[in-house]
């Protein structure tokens, strides 16, 4: 790893120096990734081109050089004047957001596709927040999707309060109130009842009894008539 280290360092400032920049490039690793930081100069712009596309040339002749030395398949990493590094803080604040949102809305959300140094950084962010991660998709439409699979789901379940009876009136407390009913004057007034046929012939029948009848009973015109004429003859 050291000797490999020297080399890309060596062969990046020797590159360099084809542009008139000498410069000492600052070479370090992290695990099995060589980093190469060129530090800030008036040609910044230059070296980072547009959207880091020249950086991501030199990364890629550094890479081949080793190839070409049998130093294996290594990962060589290209930065001027922190210019990724600020990029993967950025990137890394934005999947921790993305990671809440997972969280609470309980939905997997992808990604647009990335190059894989920001993917692992997706990754990495992702895994420390508790959710898995899964990539999709072939060259540059490899995308990541940040699972909610991956973190426990505290659902409330929601139960329902039993519903309060309303009381019932029985039939003899609403008769008894009907009776009761208060009038416009504010008093109670007895209910009444429709008189039937039957009660009517018995009330007919007690009047006749209860008439006095008369002693006299007056004798019909035509025999008076009768026995005057008898008596002349």
């Amino acid at each position: 790893m050291e000797e490999a280290i020297t080399f890309s360092k060596k062969y990046l400032e020797d590159v360099l120096s084809f542009f008139g920049l000498n410069v000492d490039v600052h070479a370090t690793h992290d695990e099995d990734v060589i980093e190469l930081n060129i530090p800030s100069t008036h040609m910044n712009g230059f070296l980072i081109g547009q959207r880091g596309d020249t950086i991501r040339a030199l990364q890629y002749i550094v890479t081949s050089a080793l190839n070409n030395k049998n130093f294996g398949h290594m990962r060589v990493n290209v930065d001027v004047a922190d210019y990724k590094k600020a990029q993967n803080d950025r990137l890394a604040e934005q999947v921790e957001h993305w990671a809440q949102g997972v969280k609470t809305n309980k939905k997997d959300m992808e990604l647009q596709p990335m190059n894989p140094a920001f993917r692992r950084i997706v990754h990495k962010v992702a895994s420390e927040s508790g959710l898995t991660t899964e990539s999709v998709g072939d060259g540059y439409n490899r995308r990541v999707i940040i699972k909610a699979a991956g973190f426990d789901l505290d659902i409330p379940v929601e139960t329902e309060e039993p519903k309060a009876s309303k009381p019932t009136k029985s039939k003899e407390s609403a008769d008894s109130t009907n009776d009761s009913k208060p009038s416009k004057e504010g008093k109670a007034t007895p209910k009444t009842t429709k008189p039937t046929k039957a009660s009517r012939a018995t009330e007919l029948t007690k009047d006749s009894e209860s008439k006095p009848k008369d002693s006299k009973i007056k004798k019909p015109a035509s025999s008076l008539r009768a026995k005057l004429l008898k008596s002349k003859k």
